[in-house]
């Protein structure tokens, strides 16, 4: 350890963010540059525990407490390499996942636990900027042809490993461009752009082929893509919106998050002259309050909207990790995002009873009320509060509900591909789909879920790829298939 005692040292930092007044005025990510000594210094607080339960938080199995040692020692260069040991792309996780690490990391029993995502971050980057993130070439090539089914991290990772693994690897994705929602639905004051381009063009130097514009089950089928690859990977995503069935919800003036955050990111990037939907000067209402609706309020805030009402169904969390969460499992606590630091109303307990429009068939309001939250058999259930409906007025609003499953109409039509209780899509142990040599991965198996759950999964599937075409492999499986969606073989 480069300073045993650094835990008592030193206080908890975070990344910095840059002013509000000033952030808000342009697109570009909300944190400060990033101070090599403030990382040395966060990195001493790990005490180099002897059961690293970061390691428990984190799916990949991140190394944390060895990175972290080796950053203390300003040693950047075997930083980076056992950063990449797990995790291909930890400048995605660095700026966009939760960090189940830290709500598990053993210093978080009694103190602030460690800035891991700030150090992790903090790695990449400086790997970046001295030219130490060079192409992987695989050595040796298998003959083998695998199809990958989407571009979102889960697919990224998979065809990162199977190329390195010596397969010939063509991504398919149904946008014009590569990323899936990390291109289209993180808004760039999260992650610019260029940061998902650098490793795109890593994964080009290593073989991998990328096909835009391609939705499987139009411009080709589910059946021609089997005969014509040795494998496929479905790496779809959770792309069905949740909607809010209730009376005015046809009115104009109502979008799903994926219809206005995609628009936003393209006017950010000189893409687009002018959104169609813009906020500029209109009262904006996000029903929704995770993370999707977190974009959505910093994107109109940038906008220019005049006024911002957030709402959530469920009740505000508590600022303490309750006794229902305990270490080292993920805590159901109050957060506040950059966007929220921004300004806006948030409301909880708030349910949606009716869209209010005009003659012209354009929103001017919402009906709300307030709802009495309790648990039941473990699931949530709603009663109205007598007296407590009111009316928000707004221009604007954005459905930020969370996703239901994968798109499959069109994909798979007869529904060959069996399906899960929650209609995501069904495998066994191998990762495999009820269509031999057909995987599938990501959130179109689990459903809506992180950032850090695709990549691992992505992995662990291409190991499985990679076992059915060669009969071993020598890639890693940080984690299996969960029991609510695996199918017995």
């Amino acid at each position: 350890m480069t300073d045993p005692r650094g835990f008592l040292k030193f206080g908890r930092q975070g990344a910095q963010r840059r002013p509000v007044g000033l952030r808000i005025l342009d697109w570009k990510e909300v944190y400060e540059p990033l101070d090599s000594d403030l990382i040395k210094q966060q990195a001493t607080r790990c005490m180099d525990c002897g059961i690293p339960f970061c390691h428990h938080g984190c799916p990949l199995g991140n190394l944390i407490p060895e990175w972290n040692d080796l950053t203390g020692q300003d040693d950047m260069q075997e930083a980076i390499e056992r950063l990449h040991a797990t995790n291909n792309f930890p400048e995605f996780t660095g700026r966009l996942c939760p960090a189940p690490c830290e709500a598990a990391c053993t210093l978080g029993i009694n103190d602030n636990p460690v800035s891991i995502e700030l150090i992790e971050k903090a790695i990449i980057e400086t790997a970046f900027a001295q030219g130490r993130v060079e192409p992987v070439i695989a050595q040796h090539h298998s003959g083998k042809t695998v199809a990958i089914v989407g571009s979102g991290p889960a697919g990224l990772a998979a065809s990162q490993q199977l190329a390195r693994a010596g397969h010939e690897v063509t991504v398919f994705e149904r946008s014009s461009a590569i990323g899936g929602l990390l291109r289209f639905g993180i808004p760039e004051f999260k992650m610019e752009k260029e940061i998902l381009d650098r490793r795109l063009s890593q994964l080009t130097s290593e073989g991998v082929a990328f096909r835009t514009g391609v939705t499987i089950g139009a411009s080709i089928s589910l059946e021609e893509l089997v005969r014509s690859f040795d494998a496929v990977v479905l790496a779809l995503g959770s792309t069905t919106p949740r909607d809010l069935a209730i009376d005015g919800r046809s009115a104009q003036g109502i979008y799903q998050a994926m219809e206005f955050l995609p628009l936003a990111n393209e006017v950010a990037l000189g893409q687009l002259a002018h959104h169609p939907y813009s906020a500029r000067d209109k009262r904006v209402v996000i029903i929704g309050g995770g993370d999707t609706g977190a974009d959505c309020l910093g994107t109109v805030h940038r906008q220019g909207a005049r006024a911002v009402t957030q709402i959530e169904i469920m009740e505000r969390p508590p600022e303490q990790r309750p006794d229902t969460t305990p270490w080292p499992t993920w805590p159901l606590i109050y957060r506040t995002s950059s966007a929220h630091e921004e300004g806006g109303e948030r409301e909880f307990a708030i349910a949606t009873s009716a869209f209010l429009y005009d003659d012209r068939n354009h929103v001017t309001g919402i009906r709300t009320e307030r709802v009495q939250v309790t648990t039941e058999g473990g699931r949530p259930t709603f009663r109205s509060v007598a007296g407590s409906e009111k009316i928000i007025e707004t221009d604007l609003v954005l459905l930020a509900l969370g996703f239901t499953g994968p798109e499959l109409t069109l994909l798979d039509p007869d529904k060959t591909l069996e399906r899960t209780a929650h209609d995501t899509i069904l495998v066994d142990n191998s990762w495999m789909t009820s269509i031999p040599g057909v995987f599938a991965t990501g959130d179109c198996r689990r459903g809506q879920s992180l950032i850090v759950w695709a990549i691992a999964e992505g992995r662990s599937t291409a190991a499985s790829v990679d076992r059915y075409l060669m009969g071993r492999s020598d890639l890693p499986e940080p984690i299996q298939p969960t029991t609510a969606a695996l199918r017995v073989s």
